[in-house]
């Protein structure tokens, strides 16, 4: 397995030098660019990492098109965040992340499994799950 950390250009040294001081050189490159204005690198999988929630729907919804246009068939995308439960009940920790990023950014916010998989549908994907991570964290998961 091999995998590439797609960074802005002041973060890709940074990740450059992390790689080579884990000896990780060989499965791990990293390159820098904008996932706004740049191609997103080819892959089978593309992970965000607490990404999506930094935008807005409409931003939200132009990555989760660029990752689907860069997949194969088959490929699948996820989004790893504080998924809100659909009732907006459980996942304290994603409501006051959403909150927080509501006060922090022009547009980001935190969203259900529902809202993600209503915006990986509308730019194609298949199907959508949701696998449960550590504490408050989930991978929102789209097939291609």
């Amino acid at each position: 397995m091999s995998c590439i950390s797609f960074d802005l250009p002041p973060v890709e040294p940074i990740a450059s030098e992390t790689i080579k001081k884990l000896h990780l050189e060989g499965r791990v490159k990293a390159k820098s660019g904008d996932f706004f204005v740049d191609p997103i690198p080819a892959a089978d999988i593309i992970v965000m990492g607490n990404i999506l929630h930094d935008w807005d729907e409409s931003e939200k919804i132009q990555l989760l098109q660029k990752a689907y246009d860069t997949l194969p068939e088959g490929g699948v995308f996820v989004a790893i965040e504080n998924i809100i439960d659909d009732d907006r009940t459980q996942n304290l920790f994603g409501m006051m992340m959403s909150l927080n990023m509501l006060i922090e950014t022009t547009g980001g916010f935190d969203y259900t499994f529902k809202d993600f998989g209503k915006w990986a549908k509308s730019v194609g994907f298949k199907s959508c799950e949701i696998l449960p991570l550590a504490g408050p964290a989930s991978a929102a998961i789209a097939y291609k």
